[in-house]
């Protein structure tokens, strides 16, 4: 993924509005990020626990939306599976939803996906960030395979929220 700016990330945003998206909290170090190995920007607001986002390039230009999702819980003990990376985690999965783009969300339609809570979703797939034993189950896919059936789930989760 190419570096992002703050600007880029703010104008990106599809579901929410312009006054949201100036207000919402963007990594302060997005300079540091490893974007060489990001298929998708993802962050959880420090600020609000029950907020996440995701911003990931779509038809060529930056795309983004605010998810919510849940704080931990007890009940976050067993293991669950990442649908966009496929990564089991203990606790370390969640239901993320996004309010559709438009009419749509307005009329409270949301689309919802399990995913890493931390949205590191590429640095699992990639090795760069343990899970813990058995996080990633055995396949025969190649990691570059891997890595585009990630972008692929990303891709496809992005869309149906932003589609009007």
């Amino acid at each position: 993924m190419r570096p992002l700016t703050e600007r880029e990330i703010r104008a990106a945003f599809v579901n929410c509005t312009k006054g949201e998206a100036k207000r919402l909290s963007i990594p302060r170090d997005l300079a540091e990020r490893p974007w060489d190995d990001l298929d998708f920007l993802g962050w959880r607001d420090p600020q609000a626990p029950g907020r996440a986002y995701l911003a990931i390039e779509l038809d060529g230009r930056p795309t983004a939306i605010a998810l919510r999702c849940p704080g931990a819980a007890s009940w976050q003990t067993r293991r669950s599976m990442c649908s966009m990376c496929m990564t089991t985690h203990t606790g370390g999965v969640s239901l993320m939803t996004a309010a559709r783009a438009g009419k749509a969300g307005q009329q409270g339609n949301s689309v919802g996906a399990y995913i890493c809570s931390d949205l590191a979703c590429p640095l699992y797939v990639r090795g760069k960030k343990d899970a813990g034993v058995g996080a990633r189950m055995p396949e025969s896919l190649t990691l570059e395979e891997k890595i585009r059936r990630t972008v692929t789930n990303v891709t496809v989760f992005v869309a149906k929220v932003a589609a009007r």
